[in-house]
Order: C-alpha cells, then structure tokens, then sequence
C-alpha cells in the first residue's frame, strides 16, 4: 500500500483503508460533518494519489489535441479546462483536466485508478510526436484541494499573491506558506475553492508537503476547516453530479450518452475516437445520465434497476444526501425517459421504489456552489 506525505497524519486521525492501492482515510470526524463543512465552510483534501504529468515540447498542444476531445490547442497561458480522453471507439479512457503553463507546456491531472494506463497510453501516442516529452511527476509533487466558500480567504492568509485574481478553471505559481505552489482554481464537490500542487516535495522527503498542509489547516481555524476524507468527497461530487470514473463513466460509455458532450469539439481536427463520437452524435445516443432524487425512503445504489413500466436502466452512483437529507444518485436510463421531471422506480431491496429525474446539480446552485449568490 503506497502512502502519501501525509499518511501519519491520516492515520493518526482518520479512518485509512486500501484506496486504489493508496492508504488514505475514508473519514475523520465522520461523512456528515465533513460534507457539510466544505458547502458550508472549507475543507482540505490530500489528492496526492491523484495522476500528474507534465506534458512538455513545440508539439504539445498538438499531442493534446489528437488524445483529448476538448480544445487544448485553444488554452491562453494559465488556462485549463476539463476533457475527456478516448478510444477510437469513443468510450472513455478517463476524464481530467489539462492547464497551460506557458507556450510548449502543459500541466494534466487524471484519476488515481488509472495512472498506470493512462500513463502507458500517453506514452504509445507520444511517440507519433517528435518534439514532445511526457513525464509523469506524480511522485515528486504533493497535491491538496482546499474547498469551499471560504476556500479563498482560507489561503490567502498564506500567500502574498492576489487568489481572486485567478479565475475559475485557471492556474498560476504562487508561494504559499514558503513553497512553490501550482495554484488552480478546480475541484470535485461543485465548490468554489483551490486545488495546490507542491512543486519539490516528493513521497521520499514528505516534510515540505507537512509544512503546507499544517499551516493551511492553522490559516483555516477561523472558518472551522476540517480535513476530508474519501467518503465525503464522494457524496459532495455526487451532490454536484460529477462523474466518478469507474462509476459514470468508464471505457464502455461515451462523453454523448454521460451528457458531457461539452468537451468534444468536433470542429478540431482529428483526435482518438472523433469518428466513432460523430456517427454516435448523427446517429443519436441510445442512453443517457441523468440524476435521480427519492420521492421514496430510500437510498440508489450502483447496479440498482430503473424501471418505467419495463427496465429502462441502471445506476451508477448513489448516496444519501449529507445536504438534502434524502436519497439521490447517478444513472443511465433510455434515452426517450430521460426527461426531467420524469417519474421511475428504482428496485430498492426488492421493492420499486419512486424516484424523480432531476438536473444537476442536485443542490440549488444560488445556495450552494460555486455559483452562490454570497
């Protein structure tokens, strides 16, 4: 089992079980209290077992282009975006986000689960590329996320850069705490807030990554922040309708049918999987996700039936709600059911059980998220 710079911190006040070969906490204080402290207040997340690779080189832009589906080539310095990367036949590889460092220099962050295959397909695709280099940096670079509404003024107490000059899915340097700090204003629980990159502070020399996440935690008593482990950053991206790899989405679905069609630009030249996603986009989808809200007592789970009338589908994703108090979760239904406000049930031990197809998010934007209106 690998651990992260912070793992005796996790061990000493959290809950560590085997994540994806990673020792990290499933919780601290508990999945209710740590949800509702980051859409309430902030929250700070080790995300170290996450992929990093720096993609470098006059092709770069060019390379991203051809193995994601979003506009790479369209980034400004310190911009990024969030994309998904394709088998020619269009099912997904993974989702990650890509950020433009400077020109010839790209900065991508993928799922745990998949860092060795994704970073073995990189690679096999980097070599139709002659001016390119992709080093994968996971190990050499903390990374946190700090979320929530008060994720900024949390930071700023230990950075002397302006945070609100960078704007939502945009990154730049900044010394924070003392070290050299990949600051991007991303994350996975539909909040506003940070996610840090400690430049020089690999697995093998974890004091430097100690030093920043105490003096983030000391900067945050004030707003009450707590760490968060993977079971509240689950139910916080569930609550924001956000694809969980492995769940939502895997090498069997398409960016068309998970509703993230966004990130495909057809109009760019070509890339892995465009033929197959223009046939599915002329052709239509055959499915969809949609979000689901309880009208029962009741709680979705992954691989629970849908049903209207016959089985129009399956879930994916679902929790109770730490927010909203009831059940909500992830699912594909048939396309033609897949309408908000539709009525389904969900075989719930045996018993259909009612359910709403709702938008997401599943919260109400104007309170909660990044969206809020403060």
């Amino acid at each position: 089992m690998k651990k992260t710079q912070l793992y005796e911190f996790h061990k000493a006040n959290g809950n560590v079980i085997d994540f994806v070969g990673w020792g990290l906490p499933i919780w601290y204080k508990g999945i209710k209290e740590e949800h509702l402290a980051v859409r309430k207040s902030v929250g700070i997340f080790d995300v170290t077992h996450m992929g990093r690779v720096l993609v470098e080189g006059t092709d770069a832009a060019n390379f991203l282009d051809y193995v994601t589906t979003n506009n790479a080539g369209a980034l400004a310095d310190h911009q990024g975006h969030y994309t998904n990367m394709c088998k020619e036949d269009g099912g997904i590889i993974d989702d990650l986000t890509v950020l433009r460092l400077e020109k010839g220099k790209y900065w991508v962050v993928y799922n745990a689960s998949n860092r060795t295959k994704n970073f073995e397909w990189l690679t096999k695709q980097s070599k139709k590329f002659k001016n390119l280099k992709v080093n994968d940096v996971s190990d050499e670079i903390s990374m946190f996320a700090v979320q929530g509404p008060n994720a900024q003024k949390t930071l700023q107490k230990i950075t002397e850069e302006d945070l609100s000059a960078i704007p939502r899915f945009c990154g730049n340097f900044v010394k924070m705490a003392g070290y050299k700090v990949l600051a991007s204003r991303t994350g996975y629980t539909g909040e506003d807030g940070f996610e840090l990159c400690c430049w020089d502070a690999p697995l093998s020399k974890p004091q430097k990554a100690i030093k920043l996440w105490n003096s983030i935690l000391e900067a945050g008593k004030e707003f009450e922040i707590e760490p968060i482990g993977l079971g509240a950053r689950d139910t916080l991206r569930l609550e924001a309708g956000m694809c969980l790899y492995g769940n939502d989405i895997d090498e069997t679905t398409t960016p068309l049918e998970a509703q993230i069609g966004w990130v495909v630009k057809f109009d760019k030249k070509d890339f892995i999987g465009k033929e197959a996603l223009m046939k599915q986009k002329q052709a239509g989808v055959k499915r969809l996700r949609v979000g689901l809200k309880m009208r029962e007592r009741g709680i979705p789970r992954p691989h629970y039936d849908i049903y209207n009338g016959k089985k129009i589908g399956q879930m994916t994703s679902g929790t109770f709600s730490p927010l909203l108090n009831y059940g909500i979760g992830i699912g594909y239904v048939e396309t033609e059911f897949a309408k908000t406000g539709g009525i389904v049930n969900i075989m719930i031990h045996g018993k259909l059980t009612q359910a709403e197809l709702v938008k997401f998010p599943f919260y109400d934007p104007t309170k909660y998220g990044w969206k809020r209106i403060s």
